[in-house]
């Protein structure tokens, strides 16, 4: 199954994707993709409805973040072993853990605003893991029972912030438009292999990364098992996997986003994200103005 939010920013309703990528309306059915909506019993009973039930939605109907009520949004750093080579950084022993805001997370296709006073600002296209049950001091070999499904993220980096101001990677990790998600939310039933997904992103129409889940250091049962000893996981919760080589801190010289890229990320399976850049100043004055911001 995949599943969608849809509407304005803030008032998203829940939805499916049809067999023929006709999207669907849920909200007379289900709440929300979040919280109870996101438990077994809740999936299984969305999967024996019949989509062409449904009403159709239309084209252009904007897609929101494709879970609701994320309370933790965690990722892992250096989780690629190819990712870790281009940056110079030692294979870790262990997951590295860092937290990003939930407030920055928005819809796959939604502005991406480079932060005030941003000069490095980069990109990460992601494997990311949406919780389904509660999960504490959980075993890798049951981790996938706590899992709802599986969706992108673009794990959006402001790497002076990261790494030049002090303290920890988090600075550089939640500014707002940050954690875009999507476009579906797609249960592990229609993902076969976790461990040999293609993923990409390209700038501008050009390939920056090229990658693959295979190059994974810790899979996605390993990672959940782990975050689950550190902290209570909860329905709805979003845990981003790491990034494969071809960000712009590893260019040489580095590379980083400016007005007016255009970002496509795709993994298999898990369909595309496309987000235009803006600046702080400019995205202020298109508001100020009245001006549509996406």
């Amino acid at each position: 199954m995949k599943l969608i939010r849809h509407g304005a920013s803030g008032d998203e309703k829940p939805g499916l994707v049809d067999a023929k990528g006709g999207l669907r309306d849920l909200s007379g059915t289900l709440r929300d993709i979040a919280g109870p909506g996101l438990s077994r019993e809740s999936l299984d009973r969305l999967a024996r409805i019949d989509p062409e039930s449904l009403p159709l939605l239309p084209p252009g109907t904007r897609l929101g973040p494709c879970v609701g009520g994320t309370r933790n949004f965690v990722a892992i750093g250096l989780n690629y072993a190819d990712h870790a080579a281009e940056t110079g950084a030692a294979i870790p022993a262990e997951p590295i853990i860092f937290n990003k805001a939930p407030s920055c997370i928005v819809g796959p296709n939604d502005t991406v605003i480079l932060p005030k006073a941003s000069a490095k600002t980069d990109w990460e296209v992601e494997l990311a893991v949406v919780i389904g049950a509660r999960a504490s001091y959980v075993h890798a070999n049951e981790a996938l029972r706590y899992v709802a499904g599986l969706c992108i993220c673009n794990d959006l980096s402001e790497r002076e912030f990261q790494m030049e101001r002090g303290g920890t990677w988090t600075k550089g990790k939640g500014c707002p438009t940050f954690g875009p998600l999507g476009p579906w939310l797609v249960t592990l039933d229609e993902i076969p292999d976790l461990k040999n997904l293609a993923m990409s992103l390209d700038l501008n129409g050009r390939r920056m990364q090229t990658g693959s889940t295979a190059t994974m250091i810790f899979d996605v049962a390993q990672i959940v098992a782990y975050v689950s000893h550190f902290m209570m996981l909860e329905p709805g919760d979003v845990i981003t996997t790491g990034t494969p080589p071809g960000v712009g801190l590893g260019m040489k010289p580095p590379r980083y986003l400016k007005s007016d890229d255009e970002m496509v990320l795709r993994i298999d399976g898990l369909g595309e994200q496309r987000q235009r850049v803006v600046a702080f100043d400019d995205w202020t004055a298109k508001v100020a103005a009245g001006e549509p911001t996406n």
